[in-house]
């Protein structure tokens, strides 16, 4: 892996900083979310069925998973602002292009594709700014702060739906995403581009060790993601109301948006053992994702409340962790990782679906559960290989 030595941080406050990675990130991932908030108004016109819908999505995480590792070159190459620049104005342009040509559910599923390479832009850019304007001691927040933005850019497609969709219709909503995309513009924060030196000699091993932990990554976001696609369908098919199988997914997203922030915040209070932390939160994930396979509200609430909670809080402090480990690098370490979460949310709905359409749900739980485990495991064969790594690229253990 090429190391890079960054010039000296420029002096955009922290707080506008962490603001602006916030809102670039949820800025590039618009076009996903507000597909899903809008899946039924969009359905009807596109002639998508809920099936089409999940490889619209498989398709736009699988691009966003091989656009990941370029992505992160691009911001070592040419800095975080740029990038991030780079990726709303895709973002912009691809909402717009969804509202006026997309005609047909090809042209709709084109077009997310396109958007995916601003996620993954958006993403990386926003990492590597957290590396370069965010003190130290609170980098762990300010990436959970980040990632939370994810949960919430689907509270803020669910909005659309009444104050947009059902009043002037879909496609005025993509236009108004656009809008919020190109606003954002203004407060990617500046930043020097970095210049490249040679690599260090850890530098093979140290990739070798976050391969793992993509692969982790995969396994777990694969599991973690069945929450937010299946939840409610599968209370609902064991007898709950449909009311209180949307409260408990909402409920759950709160405890997401909540776990994410409250990690990086405990983060900042550790010396090291990142990795490790994660390893254990997926392991109460996996318990979380079992009492699903259990009749019944409470196992529900419960379930839903640790799979959230812990089974899919890991994001940001994964970020925070890899940036820890190479600072001098943070855009192109993160890109590895980062992959892997994507992976997982193109095969998890796909591959999980599946089972459940050939078994059933209580099997997809437990096979997500499982899943989950083998990625707690596999988090610390990769914590163990990065601690044992010869070249000093990191600040802190894993």
């Amino acid at each position: 892996m090429t190391e890079i030595q960054v010039d000296a941080p420029s002096h955009t406050h922290p707080v506008r900083a962490a603001a602006g990675a916030t809102a670039t990130t949820i800025g590039c991932v618009l076009p996903v979310f507000l597909l899903g908030g809008l899946a039924v108004q969009m359905g009807d016109e596109l002639h998508f069925s809920p099936a089409g819908l999940g490889l619209a999505v498989s398709v736009y995480f699988g691009v966003s998973a091989l656009a990941s590792v370029p992505s992160g070159a691009l911001v070592e190459r040419y800095g975080p602002r740029v990038v991030a620049r780079a990726g709303l104005l895709l973002a912009a342009v691809t909402l717009l292009a969804i509202a006026v040509v997309a005609r047909s559910f090809a042209t709709l599923v084109v077009l997310l594709a396109l958007s995916a390479g601003a996620n993954a832009l958006g993403q990386l850019a926003s990492n590597a700014a957290l590396a370069q304007h965010i003190p130290a001691g609170r980098q762990g927040l300010s990436f959970g702060v980040k990632q939370a933005a994810i949960p919430v850019s689907t509270l803020l497609a669910g909005a659309a739906v009444p104050t947009i969709a059902l009043t002037a219709g879909w496609r005025w909503a993509f236009v108004a995403a656009a809008g919020v995309a190109l606003a954002t513009l203004p407060a990617v924060p500046a930043g020097r581009r970095p210049t490249a030196k040679p690599a260090g000699t850890g530098g093979q091993r140290a990739t070798t060790a976050l391969i793992v932990l993509g692969v982790a990554a995969t396994l777990a976001a694969a599991a973690a993601n069945a929450l937010g696609t299946f939840v409610v369908d599968s209370s609902v098919a064991r007898g709950l109301s449909p009311g209180l199988a949307g409260l408990t997914l909402t409920f759950g997203s709160a405890v997401c948006v909540a776990a994410r922030v409250l990690s990086g915040w405990l983060a900042d209070r550790r010396t090291g053992g990142h990795v490790a932390v994660i390893a254990g939160m997926l392991v109460v994930g996996a318990v979380g994702l079992t009492l699903l396979a259990v009749a019944g509200a409470g196992p529900l609430v419960v379930g839903v409340t640790l799979g959230f909670g812990l089974g899919w809080a890991w994001p940001g402090l994964m970020n925070f962790a890899v940036v820890r480990l190479h600072p001098q690098a943070p855009a192109a370490a993160t890109s590895i990782t980062q992959t892997g979460v994507y992976a997982g949310g193109c095969i998890g709905p796909l591959g999980l679906g599946a089972v459940a359409g050939y078994a059933d749900y209580p099997t997809m739980w437990l096979t997500a559960a499982i899943a989950m485990l083998v990625a707690a495991g596999l988090m610390l064969v990769g914590s163990r290989m990065l601690r044992r790594r010869s070249a000093p690229l990191s600040t802190s253990p894993a």
